[in-house]
């Protein structure tokens, strides 16, 4: 079984600093054990380059730190993840929590302030709404009882 994955998780430096957030060894054997893996940053694929400014949401528009709108960057980049998780036929997927396109259920409110608030990052959102089961990488222990 597929299973759509942020990139960063999987130690690629595709963040936003130019960094990567790899998971335990120990979480990623056991995804490996259960899943093909697929990985997908959906900045990069919206076209936003590694590093880059960070960006928040604030209402239905992504702004970075400076106040440029890069929505259009997010939403293409949603699009494009939603594309591989139906090309592969993932039927979950395991995205960089609070990130402001792979968060799920909480994100950044928008101030740049590490203020957390309900919501959704643009792919999260997207995949959730397309019959996706999204998960945070705190909730792999789920994940993996789920499947």
């Amino acid at each position: 079984m597929n299973l759509l994955i942020s990139g960063c998780l999987l130690g690629l430096c595709c963040r936003y600093d130019g960094a990567c957030r790899p998971l335990p060894d120990n979480a990623l054997h056991a995804l490996q054990e259960k899943f093909h893996l697929i990985p997908a940053c959906p900045e990069q694929l919206g076209g936003l380059a590694s590093p880059r400014e960070p960006s928040e949401r604030r209402g239905g528009r992504y702004y970075s730190r400076s106040g440029e709108d890069v929505t259009a960057q997010y939403l293409r980049g949603a699009a494009e993840t939603w594309k591989l998780a139906k090309l592969f036929d993932c039927p979950a997927a395991l995205m960089k929590e609070r990130s402001p396109s792979c968060g799920f259920g909480k994100i950044y409110d928008g101030s740049f302030s590490g203020v957390l608030i309900p919501g959704n990052g643009a792919a999260a959102e997207l995949l959730a709404r397309r019959g996706v089961r999204v998960y945070g990488e705190s909730r792999i222990q789920e994940l993996l009882a789920a499947f």
